[in-house]
């Protein structure tokens, strides 16, 4: 009976390896997504190589700067969403199969791609996505007509919102950093 409940434990334990399906996939994710941003920028030089063009009009040299400025944006926003990719990947590799040995031992690594546990993973993957959201937004925010005082007072709670969303994110990292910085109690004396 020892034996089946060792054996059973065993082969539970290793089942934690089929997330290396989701690493895979997800690096994978993260090279297609690399690549489409890096297309879209050669894509966009050659575009705006036109910008100095003698025959383009001043309405024709406007819109193709605010399409300019749309497509950087989009680019950042796709170079975002590939490093939560990686960071994804990365973190699941670490939490379930092993610490990656070459991030630990490196100086060039930074401690975002060292993961310890999955509010670790939880917290770099949410402030990657709030970047998303923030670049998102402003990509969208470049197209808005403003027809009147309300459009502009909902530009405005938008970007305070913003404002607080990240003021939120760094108090609660200020906070977790010195939560574990904490100085052990002094003993009474007796």
């Amino acid at each position: 009976m020892k034996f089946l409940e060792r054996l059973f434990e065993a082969a539970l334990w290793n089942s934690r390896f089929v997330i290396i399906f989701a690493v895979v996939a997800s690096m994978a994710a993260a090279f297609a997504i690399f690549y489409i941003a890096t297309v879209d920028v050669v894509y966009l030089i050659l575009h705006v190589a036109h910008y100095a063009d003698p025959s383009l009009t001043s309405e024709m040299r406007k819109v193709l700067h605010d399409e300019t400025i749309t497509h950087i944006v989009g680019v950042v926003d796709g170079y975002l969403l590939a490093t939560v990719m990686v960071i994804f990947s990365l973190g699941l590799y670490e939490l379930f199969v092993s610490d990656i040995d070459e991030a630990h031992g490196s100086r060039a690594s930074s401690k975002i791609l060292v993961i310890n546990d999955l509010d670790d993973l939880k917290n770099r993957l949410a402030k990657v996505i709030l970047m998303i959201l923030i670049v998102t937004l402003f990509e969208r925010a470049i197209k808005i007509q403003m027809s009147g005082p309300l459009d502009m007072l909902y530009f405005g709670g938008s970007i305070a919102l913003i404002g607080l969303a990240l003021y939120f994110s760094h108090a609660a990292e200020a906070h977790g950093g010195e939560k574990g910085h904490e100085q052990p109690a002094e003993k009474p004396r007796e």
